[in-house]
């Protein structure tokens, strides 16, 4: 993809973290209207992109939420194993946003805007 930014420049805020000790939610928070809008019309960020970056089942995301009031893409995980037993390599879930980063958001264009 040669027109594209990373979401890391387009997102204000890009995290991760527990929801509870079976679950690790994602947040993506934009500054801008029109920033977020064209992340969401890009098709970048859905349930089954996130399913397939992160190498997992689609149905391990119990949550996905576009909420336009906060101007945020979120969703949740279930974890492979419980936060904090043995094999768990971040009880906090803090670490787990890092592919996010580099994700292309194709450049909009008028051939490609709703």
């Amino acid at each position: 993809m040669t027109n594209a930014a990373k979401l890391c420049e387009l997102a204000k805020t890009i995290r991760s973290k527990n929801a509870g000790v079976n679950k690790i939610t994602f947040d993506i928070i934009f500054r801008e209207h029109d920033t977020y809008e064209r992340v969401k019309r890009s098709g970048a960020i859905t349930r089954q992109s996130m399913a397939t970056l992160y190498r997992i089942d689609p149905s391990r995301i119990s949550d996905f939420v576009e909420y336009d009031p906060g101007l945020a893409i979120k969703f949740t995980i279930y974890r492979d194993r419980p936060s904090g037993c043995a094999g768990d390599g971040d009880i906090f879930g803090a670490q787990q946003y890092a592919p996010l980063l580099d994700l292309p958001i194709p450049v909009e264009t008028s051939s490609n805007v709703r």
